[in-house]
């Protein structure tokens, strides 16, 4: 699915998989908020179903440089994301990354196709 939306904000941009138009108002504002702070990274990606969260959009990705927000959207979101620590060597797997996610895709529900 393409992006659909594209925001700039003062830091890096904000990327929605949605028409802007269906996102509401505080979601768009508060995606905007977290594209400016400085240790983020690339862009801000909302997903079609993003919606107004606790510090952060729910439905929204931020990938940062030299800095973790553990708890972006809160802490109660349920949402059965978790962090593992694998028991791979990353040498082992940098050569061929797409079988390595094709590998953790094939046993993750990912969502729509």
């Amino acid at each position: 699915m393409p992006v659909l939306s594209n925001i700039k904000s003062a830091h890096v941009p904000v990327k929605i998989w949605s028409p802007e138009s269906e996102v509401e108002s505080q979601a768009l504002k508060q995606l905007q908020n977290v594209a400016s702070l400085p240790f983020v990274f690339k862009h801000v990606a909302a997903m079609p179903d993003v919606h107004l969260g606790i510090g952060a959009t729910v439905g929204s990705v931020i990938a940062t440089k030299g800095a973790v927000i553990p708890a972006a959207v809160g802490v109660d979101i349920g949402c059965g994301m978790i962090a593992a620590r694998l028991n791979v060597n990353p040498e082992s797997v940098l050569h061929d990354l797409d079988r390595l996610r094709a590998g953790i895709e094939s046993v993750i529900p990912l969502g729509h196709e």
